[in-house]
């Protein structure tokens, strides 16, 4: 393909979500990108969610049903199959949202300083109508300000795309001591070396349901804040100070800017 289709590689871990899978791999697949490399990790479900995937297999680039360490080894175990130029992971009772990857493709192919990007964050109902979007998270700063005063808005992990080459920078892995926000620990990492970018256009939506981990709000904030912990720990002094604004109306303004394409 040239340069006009680059690959995109697209993992999906999952785990007993026979009711919500389905859908997921057809929003995928149903995107008719001609470059999509689609990869579903399955960790041994018993509730029916192999003969789901098996309806789909030979449209996709590789999946595999075993047990595994939970979900962010279960991506790990998919990026290390991924060759694709642009990544991303969605979540199985997640969707992608039609035209998505052309979008993507376009906008990463146009615009060399694009490294990573975020879609307009949106949530749907467990029959997946839309319930609500919102501005995103766009800048590091508003990304920490929001950690520390619990307004619970984040960087939407399915509605994001990122080049091969600042997965590499970045470590090229998920941290596995995380059960939760492993997403947050990749962001930090990623501010470290490139922009965040962001558009208006919905890429993709977060499913809210029942009995779903992200109910856990607490432990995801420990989590994070562990994050941002081990981050200010590498930092030199100069970096610390940086970070520790003391003009309240400059934090404001930094925490409002998005980059938006």
């Amino acid at each position: 393909m040239g340069a006009e289709f680059p690959k995109i590689s697209v993992v999906t871990p999952n785990y007993n979500q026979a009711d919500f899978i389905g859908e997921t791999i057809k929003s995928v697949l149903s995107q008719d990108y001609p470059n999509l490399e689609y990869i579903v990790i399955d960790g041994g479900s018993d509730d029916g969610s192999v003969s789901e995937i098996k309806k789909y297999e030979d449209s996709l680039a590789y999946w595999v049903s075993e047990k595994d360490n939970g979900m962010y080894d279960a991506i790990n175990k998919g990026f290390a199959k991924a060759t694709g130029d642009i990544m991303c992971w969605i979540n199985s009772d997640d969707v992608l949202w039609e035209g998505a990857l052309h979008y993507v493709a376009k906008v990463f192919s146009e615009n060399r300083g694009v490294q990573w990007l975020q879609g307009y964050p949106s949530v749907i109902d467990e029959a997946g109508a839309l319930l609500y979007q919102r501005d995103p998270v766009g800048s590091k700063f508003h990304f920490l300000i929001g950690i520390h005063k619990k307004d619970y808005s984040f960087i939407q992990q399915e509605s994001t795309f990122w080049s091969r080459s600042l997965w590499e920078q970045a470590g090229g892995q998920l941290n596995t001591n995380c059960k939760l926000a492993a997403d947050f620990d990749l962001w930090m990492r990623f501010f470290e070396h490139e922009t965040l970018y962001c558009t208006r256009k919905q890429l993709a939506a977060f499913r809210k349901r029942a009995g779903q981990q992200s109910e856990n709000m607490e432990a995801y904030l420990k989590e994070a804040g562990q994050s941002i912990a081990t981050f200010k720990e590498k930092q030199s002094i100069f970096e610390r100070l940086k970070w520790n604004f003391t003009a309240a109306k400059k934090k404001r303004q930094l925490a409002k800017r998005i980059n938006w394409l």
